[in-house]
């Protein structure tokens, strides 16, 4: 009996027992997990996009690109104002995270833009991580450098004054070149007219030659505001001035015309509500 118990005495000391196994494997589990929550923190961090300071705007650049072209030549009745505000904040609220917003305002000068507004939209609180940011500061950011100054934006629209010329294509063609083509292939290129869409200027004037898409192409203005409108959507929203006689039938024949020869995407014509 007692080389028994020597025997099982030896073996308890030379080998492991359950418990020290499963002990180890514990810690094992434990350490890896650690491990693995680090690893997961650092790529988060590291995956965080760097924001330029001014605009909000990835320091890569942009990921998708809205253009707006307000037409506050003339002013507005206060029900396509209104109509015009909703569309405007919906659109707005459409930017994806990251997504550049360019709001300009059409001027009486050809090619003479006011630009209203550049950023990106960095993403509101209610998508920052806890864990690797501080969603009550992405908040407030947010708030006052994207949110902010559209809202104050939306609320001036409608508040034009008279102009004694309508530059529509001209603006397009401007927009184009400073806020399309320099970005890099691949990026999604939106552009949202909000405008009564009569073209008034010395080379080619709606009042004086209707929205004959012929009459168009025989007049200087085809060549003058041609541009390459490549991977860019166009999207009107029209409305009605006091006095105004085209048909919006017509106007948006014209315009689906003019986008296309110059091989953009013409994605829509909204009536806005107001006069009829």
């Amino acid at each position: 009996m007692a080389r028994n118990r020597r025997r099982s005495s030896r073996s308890r000391k030379g080998g492991f027992s359950t418990s020290a196994v499963i002990g180890t494997i514990t810690l094992s589990a434990v350490a890896l997990g650690m491990i693995g929550a680090f690893g997961w923190l650092k790529f988060q961090a590291m995956s965080t996009v760097s924001l330029d300071k001014a605009s909000l705007c990835p320091t890569t650049g942009p990921t998708s690109e809205t253009a707006i072209l307000l037409d506050v030549t003339d002013p507005i009745s206060e029900a396509t104002s209104i109509d015009l505000k909703n569309q405007f904040q919906r659109l707005v609220s459409s930017v994806p995270v990251n997504g550049a917003i360019d709001v300009f305002a059409l001027t009486a000068e050809e090619g003479k833009l006011e630009r209203t507004f550049h950023g990106c939209n960095p993403g509101s609180g209610d998508l920052a991580n806890e864990w690797t940011s501080n969603p009550k500061l992405v908040q407030q950011r947010w708030e006052k450098g994207f949110q902010k100054p559209l809202d104050d934006i939306a609320g001036k629209l409608g508040s034009g004054t008279s102009g004694e010329f309508s530059p529509i294509m001209a603006g397009i063609q401007r927009i184009n070149l400073e806020a399309f083509q320099p970005l890099p292939a691949g990026i999604n290129k939106t552009l949202y007219i909000a405008s009564d869409m009569v073209e008034h200027t010395a080379d080619f004037s709606s009042y004086r030659d209707g929205v004959s898409v012929t009459k168009f192409e025989a007049s200087p203005a085809r060549e003058k505001f041609r541009t390459s409108l490549d991977g860019v959507q166009i999207k009107i929203l029209a409305f009605q001035r006091p006095g105004q006689k085209f048909e919006m039938e017509d106007l948006a024949t014209f315009w689906k015309s003019w986008v296309e020869k110059n091989n953009g995407d013409f994605a829509g014509f909204t009536r806005l509500e107001g006069l009829q």
